[in-house]
Order: C-alpha cells, then sequence, then structure tokens
C-alpha cells in the first residue's frame, strides 16, 4: 500500500478476547488476515488460532503488551503477524483484553506522505498524524518512543487501538471534533505514558487540522508537549490559595490542625500529619528549639486511605520523640527536613520505634517531610508529610510550597491558641464578676442562665439580683458594647455601681442617670477628652424595683430589650416601657414605669444576644420569646433551659446571652403593722407597748426585747430630729423583722462616737450593734430610716 493510499477501515485486524480466554469480537480485518469468520471464531478458545509450534505469548506485566504471533490460517499456514493487546476497564465484574494488528505497512517511508511530511516540517515536538478516518498515518521518533513502540507498527490504528485508558478516547472525540469543525483544539492531562520510565508527567496535546491545497481538511496533527513545571506551578499556586482560603475558618485550635492536613491530602502528601507542642509538659510555649526529647501531642491527621490505617498516634495522644526523629530533628535545626527510603534515611531516623517503621514496610513510606509549625518567633509544632501511592521523592519545590503553607497555618494556629487563652482569661473574669448564686429573698424567686458567645469574643453581658430594704428588691441585667476582657472588665464597674447605688436606694430612673455619667468618665479614661458622648464606651441597662408589700414594680432601661411580663393566668406580654438613651450617651434623661404585679407573675429580663440570629428577625424572635414563656410553667429553672432551647442555634449563640426570670412573690397584709407617731417623747412609752403586743400576736416574742430598744431610739431621733408626719411600720417574714420609721426631714442620720460625758449621741451606734444591718433612703416625702433583724439575732 502506498503512503498515499487512504487506509480501508477493515484493513486492520481487531479482536476482543473475554477473561476467560474465549473471543467476543472478530473484525473483518481479521477474517482478511487469517481466513477465520466470525462465526467460525466467536465463542471459542482464543488460544485455537495459535500455531502448532507457536510459543504461548508471555503473562502480561501490566495493562499492555505487544510482539509477534505465529498464527493459524484457515488453509492451514502459520502466519506470522504483530499484535498489540491491551485490557480494557472493565465494563462488569471483569476486564477483557482488545487486539489489534495493524494494515500491513511496515517499512514505508513517512517522508513520501505528504500530509506527514507536512507536519513534522511544521513540529519540533513529539508528533503524529490521523487521516479523515482517525487513522494514523504516521508519528515521528520522539511520538514513538512515548507510545512505546515502533513508528511501523502503528500505522492504521485508532487512538482507542492504542490504548484503552481514558485518554485515548478522549483524545479520539477531540480527532473528530477537529475534523468536523477545522477549528484546533488544546487538550491536557496528566498521565504516564507507555514508553516513559519516569513518573507521570502533565501533557498538552495541540490538535490542529490539515488541509489540502483546496483547504479541505484531510487530517490531523497532534504534537504533544510536556508543561510538567507549569503545571506543577500552578499546583503550587493552587495550593497556596486553597490554604489561605480553608485554613484558619475558626479559632479552634484543632480545627485548624486538620484543617492543613486536609489541604494537603492529596495535593502535597499521601498522609499528614500535624503534631503540636505539649504547652503542659514544658510547661508554655518556647520561642528558641526544645530540648529533646520532644513531647508532642497529636493534633489532626489525614491520609488518602479511609481511616488513616498508616497513623500511629491518635488525636490527642502525647509521645515523646528523640532527636533522631524526624520532628525533633527539624524543630531543633528550625527548618524542614526530608528523608527518603532511597537514602536509608529513614531506616536510620526510624530505628528508635520498631512500630514506625513496621508501617513505613507495609505501606512504601519512600519520602517524608518534616516542617516546623512557627509563628510570631513562637514554635508550635510540626507537620510530617510523607509519600507512598506517589512514586515521586519529595523535591526543594515541594519544600519551599510546604513550609509556605505551614507557615500560614502556623500563624492561624497561633492565633487561635492567643484567642482561646484570652477567651479563658475572660470566661473567668466574666464567672467571677456575676454572682454564683442568686439570694433568696421574699420578694421573688429568681433564676438565671449566662451563655459566653461561641462564635466571637466573650462580651460584657451581667445580671443581678440585690435585696434591699424594706424586703424589697432589685433586679439588673446589663449588656456592654465590645467583647473581650475590657468588657469583661467594664461589665465588673458597671457591676459594682449597681451595687453601690442601690445600697442607698435610688429611684431607678436616678440609677440609671448616675451609672450613665460613669459610662462617660470610662469613655474619657479609654478615649481622652474628646471621647466625651462619643460611645468609647457604652452599655444598655435594665433596673427594676419590686416591692413585695405594695407588690409593684418599678421599671426604667437604658437603651436595653424590652421584659416580659407572664400573668399566672395569661399569656406573656412585652411591657412598655420608656426606652431611654444607652448608657454613655450621656446629657439625656431616663424615666420610669410603675406596674402592679399579682402574686405568681414572672418577669423576664435578657440581653439582645437572646433574640439574635441569622436565620430570623427580631419580631420573630420576640414571638418565640413569648411563646416560649407562655407554655405551661413549671419550675424557673425550666423556663429558661425552654426558652434557650427555643431561641439558641444547638452550635451556641454569635454573641452572649443573659437570661433573669424573677416570680413575684406578695406579702400579706397581716405581716405588715403600721402607727402614725404623735411628735411628743412623751407617747414614745405607749408606742413601745403597742410593738410589743404585735410581736406577740406574730409569735415573735424572741425578738421583743431587741425591736423595743430599736423602735425606741428610731422613733425618738424621728421625734427629736425629723418633722411630722412621722410614721413606725413593721415587716416581718419567717425570719427576718424589719423596723422603719419615716418623716418628712430629708437629712439623712448618721453614726457618730459619742464623747464620754455626752448626753446623747449614742441611739444609731445601739441599733447599729443590735440589728443586722440598717440604713436610711430617701422618699419623694422625706427620708426613712429602718433596722433588719434576723431572728438568731433576736435570740
Amino acid at each position: 500500500m502506498s503512503p498515499d493510499e487512504p487506509f480501508d477501515d477493515d484493513r486492520a485486524a481487531r479482536a476482543v478476547i473475554a477473561a476467560d480466554g474465549v473471543l467476543t469480537e472478530w473484525s473483518e480485518g481479521a477474517s482478511r488476515l487469517l481466513g477465520h469468520t466470525a462465526a467460525e471464531v466467536v465463542g471459542r478458545p482464543a488460544a485455537e488460532l495459535l500455531a502448532d509450534d507457536a510459543d504461548t505469548p508471555p503473562a502480561p506485566r501490566d495493562a499492555r503488551w505487544s510482539g509477534m504471533l505465529a498464527l493459524r490460517h484457515r488453509d492451514g499456514r502459520t502466519v506470522s503477524v504483530w499484535v498489540l493487546a491491551h485490557r480494557r476497564p472493565p465494563e462488569g465484574e471483569t476486564a477483557e483484553w482488545f487486539a489489534v494488528s495493524p494494515p500491513e505497512a511496515a517499512g514505508a517511508d513517512l517522508s513520501d506522505d505528504p500530509l506527514v511530511r507536512a507536519a513534522l516540517t511544521q513540529s519540533p515536538c513529539a508528533t503524529m498524524i490521523f487521516d479523515e478516518g482517525l487513522r494514523l498515518r504516521g508519528v515521528n521518533d520522539a511520538m514513538a518512543d512515548l507510545l512505546g513502540m515502533p513508528a511501523d507498527r502503528l500505522r492504521g490504528l485508532r487512538p482507542t487501538d492504542i490504548g484503552s485508558r481514558p485518554q485515548n478516547t478522549e483524545l479520539e472525540e477531540n480527532l473528530r471534533r477537529v475534523l468536523s469543525t477545522g477549528r484546533r483544539h488544546d487538550m491536557q492531562t496528566y498521565m504516564k505514558a507507555s514508553g516513559e520510565t519516569r513518573g507521570a508527567h502533565a501533557w498538552l496535546a495541540r490538535i490542529a487540522p490539515l488541509t489540502d491545497p483546496s483547504g479541505q481538511v484531510r487530517g490531523v496533527c497532534v504534537t504533544a508537549h510536556d508543561f510538567s513545571d507549569q503545571y506543577r506551578s500552578r499546583q503550587r499556586l493552587q495550593l497556596v490559595n486553597e490554604a489561605s482560603v480553608r485554613i484558619g475558618t475558626t479559632l479552634d485550635v484543632t480545627r485548624t490542625a486538620q484543617e492543613l492536613a486536609d489541604v494537603c491530602v492529596p495535593a502535597l502528601a499521601d498522609f499528614v500529619s500535624v503534631d503540636l507542642l505539649d504547652t503542659r509538659e514544658h510547661g508554655g510555649e518556647s520561642a528558641g528549639p526544645p530540648v529533646p526529647p520532644v513531647s508532642l501531642r497529636r493534633a489532626a491527621h489525614q491520609s488518602v486511605n479511609t481511616g488513616s490505617p498508616e497513623a500511629v498516634a491518635k488525636p490527642g495522644q502525647v509521645e515523646v520523640y528523640p532527636a533522631s526523629s524526624p520532628q525533633a530533628a527539624s524543630l531543633i535545626v528550625g527548618h524542614a527536613v526530608v528523608a527518603s527510603g532511597s537514602a536509608d534515611d529513614l531506616e536510620r531516623w526510624l530505628a528508635w520505634d520498631p512500630v514506625r517503621f513496621r508501617r513505613v514496610r507495609e505501606y512504601g513510606i519512600h519520602s517524608t517531610m518534616s516542617v516546623p509549625l512557627q509563628a510570631r518567633g513562637t514554635i508550635l509544632g510540626v507537620a510530617v508529610f510523607t509519600r507512598f501511592r506517589r512514586s515521586e521523592d519529595f523535591t526543594d519545590d515541594d519544600v519551599l510550597l510546604a513550609e509556605d503553607v505551614t507557615a500560614r497555618a502556623a500563624v492561624c494556629i497561633d492565633n487561635a491558641r492567643r484567642y482561646s487563652r484570652e477567651r479563658e482569661t475572660t470566661l473567668t473574669l466574666q464567672r467571677s464578676l456575676l454572682p454564683r448564686h442568686l439570694p433568696h429573698t421574699a420578694a421573688v424567686e429568681a433564676a438565671s442562665r449566662y451563655l459566653p458567645a461561641t462564635r466571637s469574643g466573650v462580651g460584657g453581658d451581667w445580671f443581678d439580683v440585690i435585696p434591699l430594704s424594706g424586703m424589697r428588691v432589685a433586679m439588673v441585667v446589663g449588656d456592654v458594647v465590645g467583647h473581650g476582657i475590657q468588657a469583661s472588665a467594664t461589665m465588673g464597674r458597671l457591676r459594682t455601681a449597681v451595687r453601690t447605688l442601690a445600697d442607698i436606694d435610688l429611684a431607678p430612673d436616678e440609677l440609671l442617670t448616675h451609672l450613665d455619667d460613669l459610662v462617660v468618665r470610662l469613655s474619657q479614661e479609654s478615649g481622652g477628652e474628646e471621647a466625651a458622648g462619643t460611645g468609647e464606651v457604652g452599655a444598655t441597662c435594665l433596673y427594676a424595683v419590686y416591692d413585695p408589700v405594695s407588690r409593684r414594680c418599678t421599671l426604667a432601661r437604658a437603651g436595653h430589650p424590652q421584659p416580659f411580663l407572664v400573668p399566672p393566668d395569661g399569656p406573656a406580654r412585652q411591657l412598655d416601657l420608656p426606652s431611654g438613651p444607652p448608657l454613655g450617651v450621656g446629657g439625656l434623661p431616663f424615666e420610669s414605669a410603675e406596674v402592679e404585679l399579682r402574686e405568681g407573675s414572672v418577669l423576664a429580663f435578657h440581653t439582645d444576644g437572646l433574640l439574635a440570629s441569622r436565620e430570623r428577625d427580631v419580631d420573630t424572635s420576640q414571638r418565640m420569646l413569648g411563646e416560649s414563656l407562655s407554655a405551661p410553667a413549671g419550675s424557673l429553672d425550666e423556663i429558661c433551659d425552654r426558652v434557650l432551647q427555643a431561641l439558641l442555634p444547638s452550635g451556641g449563640s454569635a454573641d452572649d446571652v443573659a437570661l433573669l426570670l424573677a416570680r413575684t412573690r406578695g406579702l400579706p397584709s397581716s405581716q405588715v403593722a403600721t402607727w402614725d407617731i404623735p411628735a411628743d417623747p412623751a407617747l414614745v412609752a405607749p408606742i413601745r407597748k403597742q410593738v410589743v403586743e404585735q410581736l406577740e400576736r406574730w409569735a415573735l416574742t424572741e425578738a421583743t426585747f431587741t425591736a423595743e430598744l430599736v423602735v425606741s431610739e428610731l422613733v425618738t431621733n424621728a421625734i427629736r430630729y425629723g418633722a411630722k408626719p412621722i410614721r413606725l411600720r413593721l415587716i416581718h417574714d419567717a425570719a427576718t423583722l424589719i423596723c422603719e420609721v419615716s418623716d418628712t426631714n430629708h437629712t439623712a442620720p448618721h453614726l457618730r462616737r459619742a464623747k464620754t460625758w455626752d448626753e446623747g449621741g449614742r441611739g444609731l451606734l445601739l441599733v447599729a450593734q443590735l440589728t443586722q444591718r440598717w440604713g436610711s433612703r430617701h422618699t419623694p416625702e422625706g427620708k426613712t430610716i429602718w433596722a433588719e433583724l434576723t431572728m438568731l439575732d433576736a435570740l
């Protein structure tokens, strides 16, 4: 056949042999070559076609075999045929062999074919030419070397005849596209060429149409270019880019270490382990190299094999590494260390650990790279990269890439550690400033919950329940703007200020005014004089005072969310309170509102973190909160848990959450006694007698002596220094007796130490010694002096 003569598609002999050696397909070209029709040979063993004196072909070592075979012609003669056979990917349970013998074209001069001559003239690379029927017309020596076959044996074959890999099928499809469109096309693939002894390469196949003088497409030229260097550079850039995106998505040390391992497998290594210095063993992080043996805690690992069977240590496990180990060696020298099996480095390094040595032999590990994790001059740990599935050892470029990626990961791990330490410190400070236990009072039953933020720094939310005089109780919830230690410290100062202001019994609106002044001063301290009123330090607050005698509650808020009220027999509703500016604005007034509460009513105070959500708006959250509070009532702790479960996501809140519930109690009128006192010192004795009689009716005779003395002193002082009208009130519960004397003089009393010959000045000192506590509070009409006795004190 001349080079210009077109190929007959049926000239190539093709056959398909099943895994059990039985022929399943037989082409017309095969019938012409050996004389056997398809009906005569299909379904029979292929070995029957071998000549009687022919040698049995050797068992193929891989998925392809080629060579001369002595085959039996139908007329009995022996035909020597060059055969190319390759294993097809299995479509069912077993694979099959495809055998092909090209048309007789051996010895043809490639330079005589004008298509081949044109292609070889225009292409300096590995080149092959296909005609309109996708039959190979010729290859140059460079392409024949890549295909691993003589050029004269390939003529007449299609790409899928030469090999059964997916790349052959893809090439054939692209050849058809170029033939039909007449436009060039580039195909990229990563594979090991048949004639290569080295590892896989990245190939760029440039497919161009070949035309005759009239412009008619007569064939296709394919040139193969090895662009492995560019491919690897692109892979490295992609890995660096993925590392910058995927590593450090959270401020969790273990998660960040796992992200490092996940990014590098399988892009850089087949197995990656990340071990961090066990600070509990070393007493903290060290800027210098650790002294071997080094204790490392496994933070994370990843493998191309499911379950990471190569791993010796489990996450969380501490291993001790001697100086001869790759982990300790890289930490000591401060840079990456590479070991390979070919240089016997692995055997020398792993002699200290028989278990790891057996894993190296079992999985065929041939190259290891140990890279220290360092950030801001601090050594954090080490990442070990291992290869066993990839045939290439780690190169210098791989070392640079691993150091770049681990450096980024080390900064993220260091940030996570710093955040964890600051968060733990802030939480410790926060918990020390918040009340450990809410006080038991006669006015309310209280329960609370505090949950720190999980996705941001701990904030400055706080709550408190403060017993006041007259069996009243103050309830406060606040939220400092910002997060971290500064917010917690500010919260502590505000909570202390609220308790101090509550002790002098300021009205809620007056207390918030004083608290606002304090926040303005804190802003000036933190940002200078120019920061006054700019909100450098800001907070919201809700302050309420409940009186169990009158069963009235007075509330005021400074930019804080509205509280909820749950009546004993009705659904929850929000209390409509004047909003008030946030604390720190300065110069704006606050207003109070008063509501009457039935016994058993529940007040719900909370910070805005309870309602904040990315999945719903605030109105929806308020409705859900009302529904949770309105559900059949149980204990306050059960209600707290129900509210948090309904409103907070399973992973925790993005902001701090404080929740305070208070169920009101009422003090029966039978436990309160009131007298109007005439401004006559001579009538103090009858008042003492009435007090004694009242205590007998209350069965509090054990408190008679102390109460009589306290009442006598307080009433006498009111008559002598106060102003009419004067009123005495006794309040008691199971354990406490309170004596209150009110008058319209706004001057507050104070203790003083009387001299030896002074005739007065000892009354309040005596009251202070006899009672649990005492004090005075201003009222709209004047003042009230009170003293509190416990039954134990009376005894």
